[in-house]
């Protein structure tokens, strides 16, 4: 998710669309008590966001269609504080049922699903092809992700947001499964050079077989 600032206003009116039906503009001034202008101003930033999303009703006996708005999965997300401890306890949990064995095994059977998800929007015939294919869905997505090519063809992957980092622990297998997912996309080995784990500001993953050959 997209690094974001929303503000006070904003964050009152997401609250009052999370889990609640779509509700006009008139239902949000009169839940907020402020202008129509500050109102569409806060909508506005907030579907830029990706927080809330529009829709057009037609009421019955009125000629004219409305605009109606609701939460978006984002919005849920972004208020899911809790995940950081939810997310790393099943983690432990798994581990404490199976040992690394049965994390292995979950991760390998999660990797795939997540690697579908990319693969079927990337054309890309060579590893180094279907890198920069990846690199701009992930940007399309607000990851903060980039790709250099050292000598010898060699490329880096540094990705310095990490969509897991919900599930950061000890164990390193969020990090397992942000590789296997890349290597499964690319088609190719992936070694990580830096990680989180060990201090480094961010990821780093430097690609095998770069040129396709």
């Amino acid at each position: 998710m997209k690094e974001v600032n929303i503000s006070p206003a904003g964050m009152r009116i997401m609250h009052l669309l999370i889990g609640n039906p779509a509700q006009s503009v008139a239902s949000l001034i009169k839940a907020t008590g402020v202008t129509r202008t500050a109102v569409t101003e806060q909508l506005n930033e907030l579907i830029a966001g990706g927080f809330v999303e529009r829709a057009t009703e037609r009421l019955p006996g009125r000629g004219r269609p409305r605009h109606i708005y609701s939460a978006t999965e984002n919005a849920m997300l972004l208020l899911g504080g809790n995940q950081r401890l939810v997310v790393p306890a099943i983690w432990k949990a798994i581990h404490e049922i199976g040992g690394k064995r049965l994390i292995r095994d979950v991760v390998k059977r999660a990797s795939v699903t997540v690697a579908e998800h990319y693969k079927k929007r990337i054309n890309g015939r060579t590893p180094a092809e279907r890198l920069r294919e990846l690199i701009a869905i992930l940007r399309e997505e607000g990851a903060l992700v980039e790709v250099s090519e050292l000598e010898k063809g060699r490329l880096v992957i540094r990705k310095r947001s990490c969509a897991f980092v919900s599930m950061f622990e000890e164990s390193r297998a969020v990090c397992w499964l942000d590789q296997e997912v890349m290597s499964d996309v690319l088609g190719a080995s992936l070694r990580r050079i830096a990680s989180r784990h060990d201090g480094e500001p961010c990821c780093k993953f430097e690609l095998f077989s770069s040129n396709g050959s």
